[in-house]
């Protein structure tokens, strides 16, 4: 235990320095006050024998002989001299000889030599060569302080790092950090995924238990889910969980534009994890490197390739006593290379759902724990309200409702904040800037009426519970349906009332004003999506049968395909793919158009009241369905759907 205490002393890297700026200030003072230091010392060489004049040895002869000379001091070969008067001159004597010697031969008498009192001074070696020479060398240190200071600030970005580009760029969490520490009490839901993860951090606290009856250490553990789900979160509470070093590095950090650096980088993360070890390294997002390889692009070259090999090879060469686990994420498992996936690399799989409705309440309650709250907030109200949200969702949610809430200089929050925020979220601000005119108003009222009128007929349709007609993002108004129960599979009915529900507010525009705006654009976009998923994925068609022909059910694998496009069939079967697809939405078309002529008195009536009071919550809106004799949907209608055909003999 003292060995690895060591250990993470030595690679334990600093924390951040809140008054980082004193020492990065200090030195900006110091190398200006050094700067202005050379350049007064260079100025007072320059400029110190300025205005002095300069005479011959046979001029200084004469003063001397004249007894015009107070003093003389020689310092090697410069005479610095002083008259009676207290003028300053300057000469140079003879190399040869001394200067007594040279006033002797130039006739000076020597009662004369005498009186003018020369001084012979020894000069300092480094100041009296370094006075010499400044003028000279001033230009060269005044460029290498510029290059110092250039090479010192390029070197924070980057710039100067080429000799550590196969160094690891992995950022490193200690464990004896409580700030950054962060366990599962930190991560609402995800049951499952917790369930799971507690066997690795079981076997990092007290790994020689699995040893000593054989068990081998899990080396690698890939999370799948959706974006926002959680994936690095609980990577990183695996970590706090087991009081481990946490090594954590994206996908993308290995890449580079050199082949090999990737590599190196690999080898130095997995050494420095190797010798900290019990320790976790976190690859988030390894779909960057971990492709399926021979693609065609790049060869055996490919810098993303040179990376997975080594990976590969690391995750292989571990030995049952190093106790470095890897945990991968990633929300595209698909892309995967099949080498990553084998037993013995990635054990373990866990895929993260999307939160149901009692995670999301708890994900609320931890996110809004330092939030102030006013009485009339509930969040189970909100959970029920956004089903299909990730944990990044929610957060966003209640941050929106926060700036919301300070936007209005209160300091409390309010349930219609976190109400308003998640149709923001879902749908993007409010364009208050655009005003609709009176005619877009009248068609849009009616084009999401026809949306809602028609979720409220069809049996197997989510109720509704709003109706707008405020732009918000790129939408001109909007219907949300929100089902009673989170649902983790659809039906091929719950399919076609979608589709119905999709072309209500089509159908609407088209018989109320005989004419089609380009509202329902993105409605009859996705409506046909549906229903070719239908066709082709989930084997809802009798004629087609139960073939899948999507491209990403076809096991083909090529570089730059449309994943989502149909596999390579033949020409009658794309047509009958083609029927089939438009026969769903014909028949969902004449279905819905039916419902809306029989109910048009309810169609105009809600409309009118929906362009009074331009939003509609649920309870509004249940009341006017009643008002036209409509029966509201209620909870108990989801169980009676449900009848288990037993068939007959």
């Amino acid at each position: 235990m003292k060995n690895i205490k060591k250990k993470m002393n030595f690679f334990k890297i600093k924390k951040p320095n809140k008054n980082k700026k004193g020492p990065k200030l200090f030195s900006q003072i110091t190398t200006v006050v050094f700067f202005i230091a050379l350049m007064i010392l260079l100025t007072s060489v320059i400029y110190s024998n300025k205005g002095i004049k300069n005479i011959s040895i046979s001029q200084l002869a004469t003063l001397v002989a004249e007894h015009h000379i107070k003093e003389i001091n020689v310092e090697l070969d410069d005479l610095s001299i002083i008259k009676n008067d207290g003028t300053k001159l300057k000469s140079k004597k003879e190399k040869d000889g001394t200067l007594t010697e040279s006033l002797r031969n130039l006739g000076v008498p020597p009662q004369s030599i005498v009186a003018s009192n020369i001084k012979q001074k020894k000069p300092s070696s480094f100041w009296y060569y370094f006075g010499k020479f400044l003028p000279f060398l001033f230009p060269f240190l005044l460029l290498g302080v510029i290059i110092f200071l250039f090479s010192k600030q390029a070197k924070g970005g980057g710039a100067m790092q080429a000799f550590s580009f196969g160094n690891s760029r992995a950022k490193f969490i200690d464990p004896k950090d409580k700030k950054n520490r962060v366990t599962f009490k930190d991560v609402a839901g995800a049951k499952e995924a917790k369930s799971e993860l507690m066997e690795i951090v079981d076997f990092l606290k007290s790994p020689q238990k699995y040893l000593n009856i054989g068990a081998e250490i899990p080396k690698g553990l890939l999370m799948m889910g959706q974006p926002g789900t959680g994936k690095t979160l609980l990577a990183r509470a695996i970590a706090g969980e087991a009081e481990v070093p946490f090594f954590s590095v994206s996908g993308s950090e290995f890449v580079e534009m050199f082949v090999g650096v990737g590599a190196s980088r690999v080898r130095d993360l997995f050494t420095q994890a190797k010798k900290m070890s019990p320790s976790i390294i976190f690859i988030d997002e390894i779909d960057a490197i971990g492709r399926t390889r021979g693609g065609g692009v790049g060869g055996g070259n490919d810098e993303r390739e040179q990376t997975l090999n080594q990976i590969l090879t690391e995750m292989d060469g571990f030995e049952k006593n190093q106790k470095v686990i890897v945990v991968a994420a990633t929300n595209r498992p698909e892309v995967l290379d099949p080498a990553l996936l084998r037993p013995g690399r990635f054990d373990r799989r866990v895929v993260i759902d999307l939160p149901d409705r009692s995670d999301r309440e708890k994900i609320l309650e931890i996110h809004g724990s330092k939030k102030p709250y006013e009485k009339d907030i509930d969040l189970k109200v909100i959970a029920e309200r956004t089903p299909g949200f990730s944990g990044a969702d929610l957060q966003s949610l209640m941050n929106e409702a926060a700036i919301l809430a300070a936007k209005e200089n209160r300091k409390k929050l309010k349930q219609n904040d976190l109400i308003v925020s998640i149709e923001k979220v879902m749908l993007g601000p409010e364009r208050k800037s655009h005003i609709p005119s009176e005619e877009e108003k009248i068609k849009t009222a009616y084009h999401e009426v026809g949306h809602a009128l028609v979720a409220s007929l069809t049996e197997y349709a989510d109720p509704v519970h709003k109706v707008s007609i405020i732009p918000r993002g790129r939408t001109g108004g909007y219907t949300m349906n929100l089902p009673f129960d989170d649902k983790r599979m659809k039906t091929k009915k719950d399919f076609l009332s979608e589709i119905s529900v999709l072309l209500g507010g089509y159908i609407t525009e088209k018989m109320v004003f005989d004419d089609i705006t380009t509202g329902p654009s993105n409605d009859l976009m996705v409506a046909s999506d549906l229903a070719r998923r239908m066709v082709t994925v989930y084997g809802m068609s009798d004629k087609v049968g139960t073939v899948c022909y999507d491209g990403r059910g076809s096991g083909i694998s090529q570089v730059g395909a449309d994943h989502g496009s149909v596999a390579s069939v033949s020409e009658k079967t794309h047509l009958l793919i083609d029927a089939e697809v438009k026969k769903i939405i014909d028949g969902q078309y004449k279905e819905a158009q039916g419902l809306l002529k029989k109910h048009e008195k309810a169609l105009h009536g809600i409309s009118k009241s929906l362009l009074k009071e331009e939003t509609l919550e649920r309870a509004e809106f249940e009341k006017l369905l009643k008002k036209y004799k409509i029966r509201v949907k209620e909870k108990g209608d989801v169980k009676k759907r449900f009848v288990i055909n037993k068939g007959k003999k």
